[in-house]
């Protein structure tokens, strides 16, 4: 008898769970219907393309990777139009300046649908954070971008770009073309390392190599989970192989990352290590977020310390391989425009084989092909944020405060009534005579407003370094059997690599 009595407690235990998930589920579904019908309230005043009941416009973004869908759609709807990811997810898409003005001149949080992927990784740093706790911990990291921190950084970025350089010698030897993304996104990797945590001067253990592969898998399998519709559910995800690695690989960053800052503590507290390290090596951005402190006195946490390493980590990798990388192919691209940077990068170092940090302002030239080549190929193409309040467009047009938003900072780069002959690369639309004047949110690389990227002139350092080096050693060419296709992902990329010709330049070969 009692045992048919418990067994029946146990099968009226699973019906009243089953029920409870099924209230629960129904619940949920509410409320995603009642989100939608305020998004689509909310852009009702904005045409824009037909959408799938499901996929919305997923399906027709994937499909056109070269990114032609897009830029049809900025024709056909000026300004804006809205664009939804499945059935419960729609973005205002913004890609005109007075538009992303309204905007981006605000501190209007990020869009959690998104930007939520990243916290099991990265933590609330930086890119994630809102309100006064955003505001705290981006004036506390902004000393450890002044130039004279970044300073001894030239020569980190010299050195891991000619290890780089020196590979690719060899290959260039062998191979009449390679993907050169590969290579530069370890020099990138390496060179976080080393202005992160001082790694270098005895070359990386295997604890930072071990370190070095989860941050690599990490950014692969970001790109990979944002592009597939069904595991935007971290229930889901977490169950799939590809969600287990990504755990994996998020404990092994996290416990280098805390053995790191607590060893660096412990360093901190001994006069007579903390006085050797500074003989052999620079201040790192460690150094900066553990002595960092608040009017208050207050420090970082040891989980924000973390969350700000890990997200320099992130936004510091991608960013800038993908700058390099498309440099590297606009110079391929335009061989009249890559003699010239290569003739002011020789000017500029004479007999030396090594920059340093006065260089950098001399190289005019180089700076404008970058920033026209960073304008054709925006290294994070699109950004979202969630209005905080409601915004008024210069058409009369408005959104109200919940509102999400996406910048489509690739269509606005190429937008026709800002950029005449948008597809044409022309450095000297960044001469500082053609420069007068332009709308202060035509050219958002680095995104614009209050919540910038703190990080742009770090990264404009390396690539400056990082491409002259490149111009200086070889002469880069075409492959027209492997032309890159574009992939509008977090970080623009090429679907097939970036193929190349490199031709060795011995010195004062005048090429």
């Amino acid at each position: 008898m009692v045992p048919a009595l418990f067994s029946l407690s146990l099968s009226c235990l699973g019906l009243w769970a089953s029920g409870l998930i099924l209230v629960l589920g129904f619940v949920k579904l509410i409320r995603l219907l009642i989100r939608r019908q305020f998004l689509v309230k909310a852009m009702d005043s904005f045409p824009g393309p037909p959408a799938h009941w499901l996929f919305g416009h997923s399906l027709e973004v994937q499909q056109t990777e070269n990114l032609d869908k897009i830029l049809s759609w900025t024709r056909q709807f000026p300004y804006a139009h809205p664009l939804w990811f499945g059935p419960f997810l729609g973005f205002l898409n913004i890609y005109e300046p007075d538009y992303a003005k309204a905007v981006y001149s605000r501190g209007d949080p990020k869009a959690s649908d998104v930007y939520d992927y990243f916290l099991k990784w990265i933590g609330k740093g930086l890119l994630v954070l809102n309100g006064p706790k955003w505001f705290q911990h981006r004036k506390l990291l902004t000393p450890g971008f002044h130039y004279d921190v970044l300073k001894p950084y030239v020569k980190v970025f010299a050195e891991s770009t000619c290890a780089m350089l020196d590979k690719w010698e060899e290959k260039a030897r062998e191979l009449k073309s390679f993907d050169i993304s590969p290579d530069v996104g370890l020099m990138t990797l390496d060179t976080l390392m080393k202005c992160t945590f001082g790694k270098g001067h005895n070359g990386l253990s295997h604890r930072d190599n071990t370190y070095y592969l989860a941050v690599r898998d990490l950014t692969l399998l970001m790109q990979q989970r944002l592009e597939t519709f069904h595991h935007h559910n971290d229930f889901i995800y977490w169950l799939t192989p590809r969600g287990r690695r990504f755990l994996r690989a998020c404990r092994v960053a996290h416990d280098h990352t805390d053995q790191v800052i607590r060893e660096r503590k412990a360093a901190l507290q001994d006069e007579k290590e903390q006085e050797k390290i500074q003989n052999w090596r620079h201040i790192d951005f460690l150094d900066i977020l553990l002595g960092a402190r608040d009017e208050s006195g207050i420090k970082l946490s040891d989980a924000d310390l973390r969350a700000e390493v890990d997200t320099f980590m992130f936004e510091g990798h991608d960013t800038t391989t993908s700058s390099i990388s498309w440099f590297l192919y606009c110079m391929a691209l335009n061989p009249e425009h890559q003699d010239r940077c290569r003739e002011e990068v020789r000017e500029i170092l004479g007999d030396r084989d090594s920059l340093q940090w006065d260089d950098l302002g001399k190289m005019t030239y180089l700076t404008m092909c970058i920033k026209e080549s960073l304008r054709l190929y925006p290294p994070v193409p699109q950004v979202y944020r969630q209005l905080s309040q409601p915004v008024s467009f210069v058409d009369g047009r408005s959104l109200p405060a919940g509102s999400l938003i996406s910048l489509h900072i690739y269509a606005l780069h190429r937008n026709s009534a800002v950029w005449p002959d948008p597809e044409v690369f022309d450095p000297l639309r960044f001469s500082p005579e053609n420069s007068t004047g332009r709308h202060p949110f035509a050219f958002m690389p680095f995104s614009a407003g209050p919540r910038n990227c703190i990080g742009q002139q770090f990264a404009m350092n390396e690539v400056k370094v990082a491409t002259a080096l490149c111009l200086h050693r070889f002469e880069f060419s075409l492959d027209p059997l492997r032309p890159p296709i574009q992939v509008l992902q977090l970080v623009l990329r090429s679907k097939n690599g970036i193929h190349l010709h490199l031709k060795p330049l011995g010195p004062g070969s005048g090429k």
